[in-house]
């Protein structure tokens, strides 16, 4: 018990220097980006007197060391300041958008894990077959087909030729979300409220912008199941296993793949990262109201308040996700508390 907490500790505390060199470089790569976001919010034809009092107003002619510091304390305080271009806190657009960027990666990441795990199992349990060779080759080429693409292809065949699928939002025009909205995750609010008509149409809407995220991040899983499969199955116990008579595919897709997911928990936690730099191209392909959507937006209007909040909210998140796994694998695995 000691040593899990040591550990717990140790990686809690890591995680500090990560966040911190995190925040930096957004800081740095906001402050370099092109443009000039006073002009910008000022229409670029304003006297440059105007231009340079509004930078004062903003604080954005004073040295980046004292805008770091105080960008900094922001920060701490969960203060990222207002809109250079709307006069809104920050902290609330984000609120307003990150219950649907969660819902959205969350399904996708679902979905990733039905398809990539039993994918990988089943090419392993066939290595070197027909099967094996064709489920690596789709594992190849659907991590290597752009997100908006594959977005675009679903959007048109399910919702424009076959038309079964909603193509955009996340609800219909007769589903009204002032009855049901409490938390902002429309999952769990149509289920609050027990509108299970609401609930389908919220899952409809989810649909495909949770399989174009997912379908892209299940060729990373497909290897590393395969992979890590392999090893499993020429273990002794499974030798055992086999030779005492149980069935293959108990051994293969109960005790094998049981051993093999130890690894995949690790990843789950990097592909976090992946998930949400993917949300910017899915929201905006299918017009889903989140925190992908609200960046693209800002860095158009050169919003430079907002644009830093929102990466350091995506920053945030990945460091809570993959210390959250870290511990999770320490509790599945203990040989790697020592």
């Amino acid at each position: 018990m000691k040593n899990l907490i040591r550990y717990v500790v140790t990686r809690a505390l890591l995680t500090i220097p990560m966040l911190l060199i995190l925040l930096t470089i957004v800081f740095v790569v906001v402050r370099v980006m092109p443009g000039d976001p006073v002009s910008s919010m000022l229409g670029g034809h304003a006297p440059q007197s105007v231009i340079d009092q509004k930078k004062e107003e903003l604080g954005l002619n004073r040295p980046l060391v004292v805008q770091y510091g105080d960008y900094l304390l922001q920060i701490c305080r969960l203060d990222f300041g207002e809109s250079m271009i709307l006069h809104q806190k920050v902290i609330d657009a984000i609120g307003d958008k990150i219950p649907a960027t969660i819902e959205l990666t969350f399904f996708g990441m679902i979905i990733t894990l039905l398809v990539g795990v039993p994918l990988g199992a089943y090419a392993a349990d066939k290595r070197r077959s027909v099967q094996d060779y064709a489920i690596r080759l789709y594992g190849i080429v659907i991590y290597c087909i752009p997100v908006y693409w594959l977005g675009l292809m679903l959007q048109m065949i399910f919702g424009v030729w076959m038309d079964i699928l909603p193509v955009a939002g996340r609800t219909g025009a007769r589903v009204f979300v002032s009855t049901f909205e409490k938390t902002g995750f429309y999952t769990l609010d149509t289920l609050l409220v027990q509108d299970f008509e609401a609930f389908g149409d919220v899952m409809l809407h989810l649909v495909l912008p949770s399989v174009t995220l997912g379908l892209v991040l299940s060729g990373i899983f497909i290897r590393l199941t395969r992979a890590n499969m392999l090893d499993v199955l020429k273990s002794d116990y499974i030798l055992a296993a086999e030779a005492r008579g149980i069935r293959h595919k108990r051994v293969v897709y109960k005790h094998a793949i049981l051993n093999a997911f130890v690894p995949i928990l690790t990843m789950m936690g990097l592909q976090v990262a992946l998930l949400m730099a993917g949300a910017v191209l899915t929201e905006s392909t299918f017009s889903w109201p989140g925190m992908g959507r609200l960046l693209l937006e800002r860095i158009y209007l050169r919003d430079y308040p907002t644009i830093q909040g929102i990466i350091v909210i995506f920053a945030l998140i990945v460091a809570f996700v993959s210390l959250i796994v870290d511990i999770i694998y320490a509790l599945v695995d203990p040989r790697v508390r020592y």
